[in-house]
């Protein structure tokens, strides 16, 4: 919850932070839209890159509206899947929608691919580049389950126990269900080598990860310890893991965490990044930044992690992305943003990257995706 857009974990974040941080600042961008005369295609552009942001050859924004996030690459680098809850498309709650590479989207709706019942999270494709796997709530209920309230002034995440994880094909249909536990199963990632998924799951009474393959056989739990595991994803050589994790160290901590728990609540506002092996094996923190370290991701060459965090920010905000290296060492802000930058993903290839970001919404309160050309 691929923490992540009125949505539990991962897309709950969004949701909530996007309030906050868009009512307090605007991202002011000098951005002129760079269009072909003849086709009327939004073209790349450099005027949306803030001038820090050296690692960005080009930017291309791809959504227009509405919160949209979590956009995930296929195997071959043709097609992307993502969330959006537009209102624009008539959606109530976040579903999911496939896209090709070069698309955008600011006079169009892109196909969706989820049921367009209950409230969707996390979609990854599969090796195929045919079928996806996402988590939904629709088999309880066809309404969008309620997003909870601040708790005492602090952001909480639902954890909706009706989320189980579905295979569907790309028109839409539904062609297997991988969990069918009582509980909240969901954020599912696929491992680059295509033989893996990794998944957050609450059926031990706690939220932690577990692997399975393809067709939701063999699954094995891989965390352990007191605390919200989630957000993982695989090394591009599939031999190592990366996720966000809130672990509760005082007798305080870990009372409040156990009750927001028995309420399907989690408290995301502290969070650090762990690294493992696949098969749980060798687990270390990576980050020790405090605040919110979040949606990590690894870079191509799998020896540093990209992430968002608001680990500078006095009042919670902003948010930028960061990179490290996967020892700990050679941390380097990536994104200047004033607002909200997280969820990068790299193209298979490495030679592009996908956010979501608050920038160039002229002061409003939607996140849109943007594609940038990587330079290492």
């Amino acid at each position: 919850m691929a923490i992540k857009y009125n949505k539990p974990i991962m897309k709950s974040l969004v949701s909530s932070l996007f309030f906050i941080l868009v009512l307090t600042i605007s991202c002011k961008s000098d951005k002129k839209e760079n269009t072909d005369a003849e086709t009327s295609v939004i073209k790349w552009t450099d005027t949306l890159i803030y001038p820090e942001e050296t690692h960005f050859k080009s930017l291309k924004q791809v959504t227009f509206g509405g919160d949209n996030a979590e956009a995930y690459w296929s195997f071959d680098d043709k097609q992307l899947v993502f969330q959006s809850n537009n209102t624009k498309w008539e959606l109530n709650c976040d579903q999911m929608f496939v896209m090709d590479a070069e698309d955008t989207f600011k006079d169009k709706i892109p196909q969706m691919v989820s049921t367009g019942k209950g409230r969707t999270t996390c979609a990854y494709f599969l090796p195929d580049n045919k079928h996806i796997i996402y988590a939904s709530t629709h088999l309880v209920d066809d309404n969008c389950p309620e997003v909870p309230e601040r708790r005492d002034g602090k952001y909480i995440w639902p954890i909706y126990e009706s989320y189980d994880i579905f295979v569907a094909d790309l028109d839409g249909n539904i062609t297997a269900q991988l969990t069918n536990e009582v509980g909240y199963d969901a954020e599912p990632t696929v491992s680059p080598q295509g033989d893996k998924i990794v998944f957050t799951s609450d059926r031990s009474g706690d939220l932690e990860l577990y692997t399975m393959n393809l067709d939701g056989t063999n699954v094995k739990q891989i965390t352990f310890e007191l605390g919200y595991d989630g957000g993982a994803f695989f090394s591009p050589d599939g031999t190592k893991l990366v996720f966000r994790s809130s672990r509760p160290n005082t007798e305080a901590e870990i009372k409040e965490y156990k009750n927001l728990l028995a309420e399907g609540l989690v408290q995301p506002t502290n969070m650090e990044l762990y690294i493992c092996n696949a098969d749980g094996s060798d687990l270390r923190q990576l980050t020790d930044l405090g605040n919110a370290n979040w949606s990590p991701f690894f870079h191509p060459s799998g020896e540093k992690i990209l992430f968002s965090s608001n680990h500078e920010s006095e009042r919670g905000f902003p948010f930028n992305l960061y990179m490290i290296d996967i020892d700990g060492s050679n941390l380097e802000r990536i994104t200047h943003s004033e607002t909200f930058d997280a969820f990068p993903v790299f193209s298979n290839d490495g030679k592009k990257l996908i956010f979501s970001s608050n920038r160039n919404n002229n002061g409003g309160r939607d996140t849109n995706l943007f594609i940038a050309e990587w330079l290492k």
